[in-house]
């Protein structure tokens, strides 16, 4: 911009210009009185990101606070960039899962890429050194349209960043539903390791101390991100694709380093990346944590497009960049740190104790409001909730096999939810960093704790449709299902981070399954000693009015003491006999079986015992620190006929089966819950019995390991190789056209 441009030129703000900018009426008149005149145009700009919902959580806030968040090794829950968990050893590890929903579905590449570079920025500026991505992708069905060209532009985003920046992409998943036509989701999660007295924080402290840019340059990408992250699409969404940001892995790379080098001093008062509403939620939040005012100079923001505006500059979303408080005197010091990486370094403003935001640039003044209500005084709604009907109960006997077990276990096996991820994950560097111990493709993913013993385990879990036919069920069901992927490799389940996607929360329906959802995630929670730390939500995710299916991602994190305890879910030696922990009633209601088989996507989803998946989980983690286990894996999506193929095609060994030849669909595809698959040495299994009963686990003996096929199913022997003929390839044939 020239000199000329002085803020009586900008546009004048006006009730429909602050409806433009995704005010309603009423915020628009709070914002009024709370600025007490006309505000200027970058003062809408930054009260509209910072009242948005994306970065307000003005309709979630009253029902997050129901969450449990604190156990004694928590040091520190939501509110902060990620979740803080101790591991021991002075060591702590740092997590959070966020949602890049709709710049994907824009544009996917980057959408996903940006994602993922955000969440590593959100971990490493508490001072983690970040050592494995997950993700959880949500697609909508295969036939349509738009499905693959989203599959093969977020994958390949997910995998262009994360492979360049050296963080392995460890796990996560992948679903196929109609209601995600619109509107995909991308989940992307990061688990960091720091020492626990070196653990950052965003709050800003010291009147006068200098503000500092580090990073790349700002553009102009990213504008009005947060915003419309905010609002439901249309037709017209693709003419959003410029509010799409752009990544450059090799610089997140170099930001880390540099982030990291300047930690191990002491210079750092408080640091905060740029994600959301940039340079704007950045500034408000460091500020408004420390109570306290700031006062920025625009003209020394690195930039890197000619003429940009103040409006432009507080509200671009270019990544790869930090915002840091540094004590006086030690400028110097961390740019040459800064200069030493390659990155731009610039003291752009100073801490204030006037508790207002004072943005000055070209001689002028263009922001100088109150600081508080931008921070903690955004519109907090209360909204009406409407209860999701209970769906009547689905006996087994209502959805009986159509053909032999057998026919029927191949045909589920290539269906799109059941069928590899292998084209996914080969994609992502699993094992960059050499600490992967379990990777893509298991129950959980297991990353040895560098130089020591320690391992953490992670995983992403959620079952929408369950979340859809009853929220309460299907919330505490996210929750137990991570909590078991946990306790397969052997880890002791200690925390959570959640990434609530929903749809129109003005919508009493909608804002119900948030509730529910909410409160079986609780219940949980506090049952299983498994508190949230961290989080985002991500609302409005509609398109024309049709919403997606309620989705609340649960990101598990658990710690294994000894990593050489670890056990993969795959069959392991002939002769080892496979057992069945917990109780099978046979539930088909919302199983993957009664839509693939029957075209029926109803009924009751299976109900959650809480104080039974703690009693098994106890037991499987007790059985595998006494090294009697040979191999876990838990039961969900197909129940135990998809369980038994999964854990034989993984192992690369057959299972002879006894009993089940007569098994109908309820015992052979319902999804029961808190259920495990195990294997045990021959030698072992009265013990394990024993242990089992005295534990009040439901125990029974299914086979043994041996051979090249699956036998005793019904309807004659399934060889391996079939199976994985139709279980890998299924996706790879998608992808290509084939299907």
């Amino acid at each position: 911009m020239s000199v000329t441009h002085t803020p009586d030129r900008e546009p004048k703000v006006t009730a429909e210009l602050a409806a433009e900018h995704g005010l309603k009426p009423d915020e628009y008149a709070s914002m009024l009185e709370s600025v007490g005149r006309t505000p200027t145009l970058t003062e809408l700009g930054i009260y509209s990101v910072m009242w948005s919902e994306h970065c307000s959580y003005k309709s979630s806030r009253v029902w997050l606070k129901k969450l449990p968040t604190t156990a004694p090794w928590v040091i520190c829950g939501p509110g902060e960039n990620a979740g803080v968990i101790d591991i021991g050893d002075g060591q702590a590890a740092i997590f959070k899962m966020e949602s890049h929903n709709h710049p994907s579905f824009i544009e996917p590449y980057q959408g996903a890429a940006t994602g993922v570079g955000g969440i590593l920025r959100d971990v490493f500026t508490m001072g983690a050194r970040p050592v494995a991505n997950l993700n959880a992708l949500r697609f909508g069905e295969p036939a349509n349209p738009k499905t693959r060209h989203l599959v093969a532009g977020v994958v390949a985003g997910i995998g262009g960043y994360g492979n360049c920046v050296g963080v392995p992409t460890v796990g996560g998943e992948t679903n196929f539903h109609k209601a995600y036509n619109g509107n995909c989701l991308v989940n992307a999660m990061t688990v960091g390791v720091a020492q626990t007295d070196k653990i950052f924080y965003s709050k800003a402290a010291g009147v006068g101390k200098p503000v500092v840019y580090v990073g790349s340059k700002t553009g102009r990408d990213g504008i009005h991100g947060a915003t419309m992250s905010s609002a439901e699409f249309t037709e017209d969404s693709e003419a959003k694709r410029p509010t799409v940001q752009v990544g450059d892995p090799f610089t997140e790379k170099l930001l880390i380093e540099a982030c990291l080098e300047l930690m191990a001093t002491d210079a750092i008062v408080a640091i905060q990346d740029m994600g959301a509403a940039g340079l704007t939620s950045s500034s408000v939040e460091m500020a408004g944590k420390g109570g306290l005012g700031i006062d920025l100079d625009l003209d020394a923001v690195p930039q890197r497009e000619a003429g940009m505006t103040p409006y432009e500059i507080m509200l671009s979303e270019s990544q790869e960049r930090m915002l840091m408080i540094l004590e006086p005197g030690r400028e110097e010091e961390a740019k040459r740190i800064f200069d030493k990486w390659e990155l731009d370094f610039a003291v752009i403003g100073k801490l204030t104790d006037n508790g207002r935001m004072v943005i000055r640039m070209h001689g002028h003044t263009w922001c100088d409001v109150e600081l508080a209500p931008l921070f903690d005084k955004a519109p907090l709604y209360n909204r009406p909730t409407e209860p999701t009907p209970p769906q009547a109960e689905i006996a087994a006997a209502d959805a009986p096999l159509k053909a032999s077990a057998r026919d029927t276990l191949l045909a589920l096996m290539g269906t799109p939810d059941l069928a590899s991820r292998r084209w996914i994950w080969e994609q992502y560097d699993s094992q960059v960093g050499a600490d992967t111990m379990i990777g893509p493709g298991g129950d959980a993913a297991l990353v040895r704790v560098h130089g020591t013993p320690k391992a953490l385990a992670m995983t992403t879990d959620c079952t929408p449709r369950y979340c859809y036919a009853d929220p309460v069920r299907g919330g505490a069901q996210a929750v137990a299902e991570a909590y078991r992927n946990i306790i397969t490799v052997g880890a002791l389940p200690l925390a959570i981070t959640d990434n609530m996607n929903f749809g129109n929360p003005e919508k009493p329906r909608i804002m119900g399954q948030f509730a529910g959802c909410i409160e079986g995630m609780a219940e949980a929670c506090r049952v299983l000693d498994f508190p949230v730390v961290s989080g985002n939500v991500s609302l409005y995710n509609e398109t024309n009015g049709e919403g997606i299916l309620p989705t609340p991602a649960i990101g598990g994190v658990g710690l294994l003491k000894d990593s050489t305890l670890a056990i993969g879910s795959g069959v392991k030696a002939e002769g080892d006999v496979v057992l069945l922990f917990g109780e099978t009633k046979g539930h088909v209601g919302q199983s993957l079986y009664l839509r693939e088989v029957h075209g029926r996507e109803e009924g009751a989803p299976p109900p959650v015992d809480l104080a039974a998946e703690r009693r098994a989980g106890d037991l499987v983690r007790g059985l595998i620190e006494a090294r009697t286990l040979t191999a876990c894996h838990d039961l969900a999506d197909g129940g135990l006929a998809v369980g038994l193929a999964e854990m034989a095609l993984r192992g690369k060994k057959g299972i002879a089966l006894t009993g089940l030849e007569a098994a109908d669909a309820g015992l052979l595809f319902g999804e029961d819950q808190g259920r495990y698959l195990v294997t045990v040495a021959a030698g072992d299994v009265a013990a394990v019995t024993d242990a089992a009963k005295a534990a009040g686990v439901p125990v029974t003996t299914l086979g043994t390991v041996g051979g090249d096929a699956i036998t005793g199913l019904g309807g004659g022997a399934l060889a391996l190789a079939d199976l994985r003929e139709v279980h890998e390839g299924w996706l790879p044939g998608y992808m290509a056209g084939d299907a």
